[in-house]
Parts: C-alpha cells; structure tokens; sequence
C-alpha cells in the first residue's frame, strides 16, 4: 500500500505493518517518518532493534537470520534495513522478493522491518524488487520539498508549533533557506524557543531568522523556467559567492538552451509535446516548468543564447571576448536573464 507523508500518522493509529518502506532524498521528512514508525512499534513492546547497512561487504543472508532469530529475553524487534544507494545488486533484489515471500507465507508477530532508500530512479521503480515490496508493504515515497512547495511546508511546520506569519514573512524564510530544508525546520525550531505561541512579526523573523541559504547550480535551471527573476539573482550571486565552478554553471545552462531548443523545433515540426518529453527524458516537475517556458521563448532567443554561452566559455578559459565584459559571473547573470524573461 503506498502513502503519503501527511497520511502516515493516520496509517499509524491503525495495526502495526509487518514491513514498511520509506524512499526519498528529502532527508528531514524521511527521517521524521521513520521515527514516527519506530515509535509506533516501541508503543507496541517492539524493544529491540537491530540495523542493517547494506554496504560492499554486506552478505543478504543477514537479513533471513535477523528475521528468524529470537531475542534472548523474548522481546518483540525492529530490523531497521538500510541501502543508502538504493541499489541492491541482482543477489539482493532476489534476497527482497525472497524476504517479502517468507513474510508472506509466515509473518511473525515479534518482527516489523523498516526498509529505508533514497529516491529511486526510474528503471528501479519498475524493477520486480520494488513492486513487490510495493505490493507488500506500507510504501512512502517522499517527495523533495520544492521552491514553491516551500512556503506551504513552513506554514503548516509553524503551525504544528502553535505558531503562524503573514505570507511576506513566511517568503522570507523560504529566500534564506533555500534548498536546505533541514535549516529551515531549524529555524522555526528557534522561532519556537524565541516567542510565544501566536502570530509572529516580519521584524521578529528577520532579526531571528539567518541566511543559512544552500545554492545549488541544478536550481538555477528551475528559477529560470519559472521566470524568477528575482531568485535567479539571488541564486547567481550566491554560487558565485560559495565559489561554484564557472564551467559546471555554464554547462547546466547551455543544456537548457539546447534543451528548449530542441523542444520549441519539434513543436514547430507539430510534434505533440507529450511525445517531445518523453523522447528527451523529461518528467515529473520538469514537465511543469517547461511548459511556460517554451511559450515564453522564441527559438531566435534560444539561438542567440548559445551564441552567447559559446562566447562565455572562450570567457572562462581565458580568451578575450570583445563583445562581453570581463566579469564571467556577471555574463552568467546575464545570459540567465535572458533566458528567465520573455522574448521581445
């Protein structure tokens, strides 16, 4: 059965699962779920535990002996699985289904598995392992907390602690975090310990609050879909000031250019944009941001904006470029802007 992270608590009021799975790359929320399920299973005499790290020297017979040995002083047990790369190898996948298997033909009272993963990509979400642990388990998959998303979480956070704020105030979190959610819940954590339970001030939460913001070049990509044009700013002035690689930025937005591009030819070929996707391998949130932007661009400006990232990238190597100004990271700026704005 597979949930969401806001129905977990609900799930949880009901009989303990033998076997849960929970799978993401949002740290914060995946390690809240699993403590909300270890402490379920504490409540119900689930005393022991014992963890398994699936590492190199990792041998799967370990997880049948942790199931079918007995505790020394008969307590019920936890066997916390973890495959922090999310991939278990041909031995292991067989060592899943067959675990999945024995719990299905004899599930003892005594045991409840966690199965902790990252995010799994796409070709392991359809492997036979993963759909029968979907089959079998109660399955979160948790998605990562996106820039828009961000305001949301930090409102219902708040609110969980007594607490609320005005949307500009709330938006001004959101721009010191980003893209370090774990700061964020940090944050309102100390908000809680500041003031009082209420309505907080944009005064209380700018003198409270720090710039704990993670720029991640991948990001810039989605500000400039989305026409950001604010965050972009912000997002270009805070790799240059964490001292990101020139060369890793200008690829990422190259890519975009050539991307779009090829996407904006094919709808002028009268491809259907569906088919265009997935021909290019774009998915899930991608898909949204694209949409406006190919609207927004014209296939003129996505030209002139790989003439220009050629020209950054004779600019960071050192070469003179008569037509741009000597400062790469402003170029970057630039050729961002372009990209984030409507073409004219």
């Amino acid at each position: 059965m597979q949930i969401r992270f806001d129905a977990l608590d609900a799930q949880l009021t009901k009989a303990l699962a033998p076997l849960y799975i929970v799978s993401s790359d949002e740290h914060l929320l995946a390690e809240q779920a699993l403590d909300k399920i270890r402490a379920k299973a504490r409540s119900e005499g689930f005393v022991e535990r014992e963890i398994l790290a699936v590492e190199r020297s990792f041998k799967w017979g370990a997880l049948l002996a942790a199931c079918q040995s007995q505790s020394l002083f008969g307590d019920k047990k936890i066997i916390d699985l973890r495959i922090p790369t999310g991939k278990p190898g041909k031995e292991g996948a067989q060592a899943l289904q067959n675990y999945v298997e024995q719990l299905k033909r004899n599930p003892s009272p005594d045991n409840v598995t966690i199965i902790s993963l990252p995010k799994l990509d796409w070709a392991s979400q359809k492997s036979v392992w993963v759909t029968c642990l979907k089959e079998a388990a109660v399955y979160l998959e948790i998605p990562l907390v996106e820039r828009a998303q961000l305001p949301g979480w930090i409102t219902r956070t708040l609110k969980e602690q007594g607490q609320s704020a005005q949307r500009e105030a709330v938006e001004f979190i959101a721009d010191r975090v980003e893209g370090n959610l774990l700061a964020a819940y940090q944050e309102i954590q100390k908000l809680g310990l500041l003031y009082p339970a209420g309505v907080l001030s944009a005064a209380q939460i700018q003198e409270a609050v720090l710039n704990v913001a993670r720029y991640d070049v991948f990001k810039l990509s989605e500000a400039i879909l989305s026409g950001d044009e604010a965050r972009l700013v912000r997002m270009v002035d805070g790799l240059k000031g964490e001292g990101e690689a020139l060369p890793l930025v200008l690829w990422t937005l190259a890519e975009e250019c050539r991307t779009l591009l090829k996407l904006k030819i094919g709808l002028q070929e009268g491809m259907p944009l569906s088919a265009l996707f997935k021909e290019h391998r774009i998915w899930g949130g991608r898909e949204r941001l694209m949409e406006p932007a190919l609207r927004r661009l014209s296939v003129t400006t996505l030209k002139n904006a790989l003439k220009y990232a050629a020209q950054l990238d004779k600019l960071i190597k050192g070469l003179r470029v008569n037509t741009l100004s000597g400062d790469a990271w402003d170029t970057v700026l630039q050729l961002s802007l372009l990209l984030a704005r409507k073409s004219s």
